[in-house]
């Protein structure tokens, strides 16, 4: 199913917003940056670089939350960003966690998502106790009464990262204590067109059913190609403040980078 014009809107003006609030409050931090300047050999180069790493890390990963939040909404009984997940976790939920954590590192098990699930259902949750940490989802929806959880990450994260967003999964199933859907999302691939291969990720997820990547992520949420809709909304905004962008580079590259 596409998206709306009510939902091609709502993100548009989010973007818009964001570039907005940008382009009218960035002021440069940094004055000097004298290794990468000495290796570049251009310091108007440099500072253009400090101004669009600046507008990548404005949008960050809530950009996607959001984002998240408009393409679900419209068929989702409800759905929410940064949802705290509540609940309490055993000591014999917790030590069947770790072990199958200690199992998918060294190896001795294959990752199997639906096994996994079954297995922390079926620990004791006696005597759970609360614990701050790992309670909130990124984004939630509740869509044909069945519970969805998604942890967003960034596109490249080191093995660590891959190990505590399994284990926060697997967490939230013991939170709620019934058979819930929980997934780490990537909001797009990083070696588009070739699939993603990163050796951090190798036997942690189960592709497919608690890892989505990209087109898998936003049309899982909004139907097919909702993720090619997506990028033609990022392409339109751009191309409305290219001119705005443009200039606000060549502002901010007039005063050179120090070196």
């Amino acid at each position: 199913m596409p998206l709306s014009k009510n939902q091609k809107e709502k993100i548009a003006a989010l973007l818009e917003k964001k570039i907005e609030n940008k382009l009218k409050r960035y002021a440069r931090e940094t004055s000097s940056m004298p290794f990468l300047v000495r290796l570049v050999q251009d310091g108007e180069k440099v500072a253009a670089y400090s101004f669009i790493h600046s507008i990548a890390t404005s949008l960050g990963m809530s950009i996607y939350e959001d984002v998240s939040k408009i393409i679900a909404e419209e068929t989702a009984d409800e759905c929410f960003t940064k949802y705290d997940i509540g609940g309490v976790i055993s000591k014999e939920q917790k030590s069947v966690i770790d072990e199958i954590m200690r199992r998918l590192r060294n190896g001795e098990r294959q990752v199997n998502h639906d096994e996994e699930i079954q297995m922390v259902l079926k620990s004791s949750a006696k005597d759970g106790r609360a614990q701050k940490e790992g309670k909130q989802a990124d984004f939630y929806m509740l869509r044909d009464k069945q519970e969805h959880y998604f942890e967003i990450k960034t596109v490249k994260p080191n093995i660590d990262v891959f190990a505590k967003s399994k284990a926060k999964l697997l967490e939230w199933v013991a939170r709620r204590r019934k058979l819930i859907r929980v997934y780490l999302a990537f909001p797009y691939n990083p070696y588009h067109p070739q699939p993603y291969e990163r050796f951090t990720e190798q036997g942690m997820v189960e592709r497919g059913k608690e890892f989505l990547i990209g087109s898998e992520y936003w049309d899982f949420l909004g139907g097919e190609n909702t993720f090619k809709e997506l990028l033609w909304l990022f392409d339109s905004v751009g191309k409305k403040f290219k001119q705005r962008i443009q200039e606000k580079i060549r502002e901010v590259a007039q005063e050179k980078m120090e070196s």
